[in-house]
């Protein structure tokens, strides 16, 4: 598998839907490069749906923060962000270059995301191209997110953008082997949510520490 360049083919990895406190300290330890707090309020991993008012202090960790949202204002967005000490953004509604291009003048790190169900037409990425980090696909759902369930990876071999991606959807332990199909494509790593659960916003650490290991040999390998 291949990333861009200047990441040295190195696969990033993103654990998504995290909120208890223990559970979030439990995969912190595996140095994932992204957790992912939802705050999207329909989801059944809504982070204040309990008291996460510990994420309202700054970790010692490298992992970096995503604050995940569907359709939300930038003005809330950004107030979110700030209270969360989110590093990145990530856009999971139908929000428009405009609004990514204001977060992005704030600083922030943008990943933008589409879902993909048996097709897409991959000419809507272009007007986010210059004001997003990195783009996401996902399996198309009303739900936005967190089905467990997969797309046609082979679309992705129509992927003609310069940008790296992440890949979501129903990733697993089972078919993380068939990644091999996005060889020679920018992949920049995997976002991993509901097959590695025992419960809404509750990780199964050892399955993350699989995929952990997983993703530390791929990256040897490839160094």
């Amino acid at each position: 598998m291949k990333t861009d360049k200047e990441e040295h083919n190195i696969v990033k990895l993103k654990v998504c839907g995290m909120r208890d406190k223990q559970n979030i300290s439990d995969v912190l330890t595996l140095e994932p490069d992204y957790l992912g707090f939802i705050m999207y309020p329909p989801s059944s991993r809504y982070i204040e749906k309990e008291d996460v008012s510990f994420l309202e202090q700054k970790w010692n960790s490298s992992t970096k923060r995503v604050g995940v949202f569907v359709n939300e204002t930038v003005e809330n967005i950004l107030a979110s962000a700030k209270k969360y000490h989110f590093d990145v953004i990530q856009l999971h509604g139908s929000e428009s270059p405009e609004e990514a291009k204001q977060l992005k003048e704030e600083g922030l790190e943008i990943f933008k995301v589409f879902g993909i169900k048996d097709e897409f037409n991959f000419s809507a990425l272009v007007p986010y191209e210059p004001y997003v980090d990195a783009f996401l696909f996902d399996t198309k759902s009303k739900q936005h997110g967190g089905t467990g369930q997969t797309f046609d990876w082979g679309v992705l071999k129509q992927y003609s953008s310069t940008k790296p991606f992440f890949l979501s959807g129903g990733v697993s332990l089972e078919n993380i082997k068939d990644l091999t199909i996005l060889e020679d494509l920018p992949f920049k790593g995997l976002d991993v949510n509901s097959k590695f659960e025992i419960a809404p916003a509750m990780k199964d650490i050892a399955m993350v520490t699989e995929l952990s290991d997983w993703v530390k040999s791929i990256n040897n390998k490839n160094k």
